[in-house]
């Protein structure tokens, strides 16, 4: 029961619907500070949020559960997830704690934590504190009525995230003479991200970065970039790029108005890395979800491509294990392990407008060494995540198609680990039959479900 909690990201639902709720978040706050109490001696914990209106409660009712427990609570305000991640650790604090919904509507919420190192937690200490969670008739242990912890607000974590951000970039380079046009999905990073850009010298043009509470994702960001390849049209940019709600995953748009995904990123830094030597062991972590294709580049510039499992923690966990340096994911997460810990959207801008400067190519020619093969993802909703043994007539339709394949494609089917969603992949060399066998399998499901 307990290992059911949590998700491949933390805690996540429908705001004032079970579990994102103020008594849960209360319990979350007790049981958290009660585990990391246990472990340790650090009292201190970071506590950061994204726009949502929704933040405010989720953001008191931990804040009780917390304090309760005996911990120090630093509450940062709206920041971006890998900010959290980095002021955990800059900061030298027992936890970090970010009330996100990531790239979902303002409807959701979600709760996910990180280690002192920055890391997000392994299961087996969610399930710890799950367990506690759960157990409606668990007496909690409360500390001595002299150690209740503090709450106050930090109001220098903004400059601190921008500075660490600019140490990522080469000191001998600015953004001069580049126009940058950046959509902020309303989220996390509305301030942060264009004045970063700007400080670097780049003329900025803003999209999504007037939040109100319930525009978070609302026809913006990564998920929605429509706006963005306009605005890259109307001020002739030298790029576009979108951030999702809480600001870990990035998406791009080249000076033509293509869109540019996770793999093609990774493919011209893993490239750029590997020209300078400075990608150990070639080695690049993407996922089950990663093109092909990666791996056909990865091969021919003499490196090689691991996969994890979908979701940047199982990402991070892959990179750590194989000491590789650079990792990420097709969706836009993507962590440069020299400076982050996990996904960081602006974070892997630099990076490729770094490698725009120091080559003086446009976007659109470095972004063209990855040639992606066809590949179409069908998003099937379920009422319950039944396993695949038990849908006969999808695990035909699977076997058939794959044998129609052969090598010249894949199929992937997996669950969404945040909503009840089935996700139907089909890669190959034909564009045509990859849509065809995707909608079979699609239909397949359906009827299972």
């Amino acid at each position: 029961m307990a290992g059911r909690l949590f998700g491949t990201d933390g805690l996540r639902g429908h705001v004032n619907k079970w579990p994102m709720t103020p008594e849960m978040a209360l319990r979350l706050g007790l049981a958290a500070g009660t585990v990391f109490r246990k472990m340790g001696t650090r009292r201190k914990v970071l506590l950061g949020k994204d726009t949502r209106l929704s933040g405010y409660m989720l953001e008191h009712a931990l804040t009780a559960g917390l304090t309760a427990a005996g911990m120090y609570v630093l509450q940062t305000g709206p920041l971006p997830t890998p900010a959290i991640a980095f002021l955990t650790r800059n900061m030298r604090a027992a936890f970090g704690v970010v009330i996100s919904a990531s790239h979902n509507p303002y409807h959701d919420n979600g709760i996910k934590f990180f280690d002192q190192n920055g890391y997000k937690l392994p299961d087996e200490v969610e399930d710890s504190m799950a367990e506690l969670i759960l157990d409606k008739d668990h007496v909690w242990d409360y500390p001595g009525d002299e150690k209740v912890g503090r709450a106050k607000r930090i109001e220098d974590a903004s400059g601190r995230y921008i500075v660490y951000l600019k140490s990522s970039f080469p000191q001998e380079l600015t953004l001069d003479g580049l126009r940058i046009v950046i959509d902020c999905a309303n989220g996390a990073n509305y301030k942060i991200a264009p004045l970063a850009l700007e400080e670097l010298g780049a003329e900025v043009f803003r999209i999504g970065t007037e939040p109100n509470g319930l525009n978070i994702n609302n026809g913006c960001g990564s998920m929605h970039p429509e706006n963005l390849i306009r605005k890259v049209y109307e001020v002739r940019a030298d790029i576009g790029l979108a951030l999702d709600g809480d600001a870990d995953r990035l998406l791009v748009v080249d000076e033509t108005g293509r869109l540019i995904d996770g793999d093609q990123i990774l493919a011209l830094c893993a490239a750029d890395m590997m020209k300078k030597g400075t990608l150990p062991g070639n080695l690049l972590v993407g996922t089950v979800m990663s093109n092909m294709a990666l791996d056909v580049f990865m091969r021919e510039h003499g490196g090689r491509l691991i996969r994890s499992k979908v979701g940047d923690r199982y990402v991070i966990e892959a990179m750590r294990e194989h000491g590789a340096m650079l990792g990420g994911e097709q969706s836009g997460h993507m962590i440069f392990r020299e400076y982050s810990t996990t996904g960081d959207g602006l974070m892997a801008a630099l990076q490729v407008l770094r490698i725009m400067k120091e080559t003086g190519r446009p976007l659109s020619e470095l972004a063209s060494q990855l040639r992606l093969y066809p590949q179409t993802l069908i998003n099937v909703k379920v009422n319950q995540k039944k396993p695949f043994e038990e849908c006969p007539t999808l695990m035909a339709c699977q076997k058939d198609v794959e044998a129609a394949m052969g090598d010249r494609g894949r199929v992937l089917l997996r669950y969404s680990g945040t909503e009840n969603l089935l996700r139907v992949m089909v890669e190959g060399d034909d564009e045509s039959m990859v849509l065809r066998f995707a909608q079979q399998l699609a239909d397949a499901a359906t009827a299972d479900m």
